[in-house]
């Protein structure tokens, strides 16, 4: 399965946040999809972390 991650799952993910779902963290973790982050959200990283 593709997955795209938008920016708050992006930074909760790697942040170990609880707000990620455990449905999602499955996803996530599940080394058989390929996961995707969009320029635009590595954009929102950097400017929010600056």
């Amino acid at each position: 399965m593709d997955i795209l991650l938008d920016t708050h799952t992006f930074i909760w993910f790697f942040n170990g946040d609880e707000q990620l779902s455990s449905k999602a963290l499955k996803l996530i973790e599940d080394s058989k999809n390929m996961k995707y982050v969009s320029i635009a959200s590595v954009w929102e990283v950097v400017i929010k972390f600056i």
